[in-house]
């Protein structure tokens, strides 16, 4: 299952790289909520399975991946692996230092880690600040992320 989880995430990341390249910041308060969401609420379930360096390698995969499989996107790439790096490294801070269920624990780090993710990605992959976009993502990974952990919420024992 852990695999499977694993392989889950890089894919989502690459989906979601490859489709903001596509079309644009236009689509990214959508894929925040269902791609992202997911992915942040992931993360938080391989966080009790994984050490911190094979969360590391996934992030950095997808990042990879993506760049090798379409090289016009390596300015997203690489938005995307410096923005989930910061973000997972606070969604991990926060995840580890909370107490309490793992809904209470996944839902908290998805605020701080959306917060970082949705600030940073966009300046880095289209070069300018969108205060729109940013809240939007902000907004959506946070629901996104809210609904995805209340459905794997039952998982985490598993």
């Amino acid at each position: 299952m852990i695999y499977l989880a694993a392989i889950l995430y890089v894919a989502v990341m690459l989906l979601a790289n490859l489709l903001v390249y596509k079309f644009g910041p236009v689509i990214s308060p959508v894929l925040a909520f269902f791609l992202i969401g997911f992915d942040l609420s992931l993360r938080d379930w391989l966080h009790v399975r994984l050490r911190s360096w094979q969360m590391v390698a996934l992030i950095t995969a997808s990042g990879v991946l993506t760049y090798l499989l379409n090289p016009s996107a390596s300015k997203i790439a690489i938005a995307s692996a410096a923005s989930f790096t910061l973000a997972a490294a606070v969604d991990w801070s926060v995840f580890s230092v909370m107490r309490g269920s793992w809904m209470k624990r996944s839902s908290a780090s998805n605020v701080a880690g959306a917060a970082i993710d949705s600030l940073i990605f966009p300046v880095l992959a289209f070069g300018i600040f969108m205060p729109g976009i940013v809240a939007l993502q902000f907004a959506a990974k946070v629901g996104g992320g809210f609904l995805w952990s209340f459905m794997l919420r039952n998982r985490v024992a598993a």
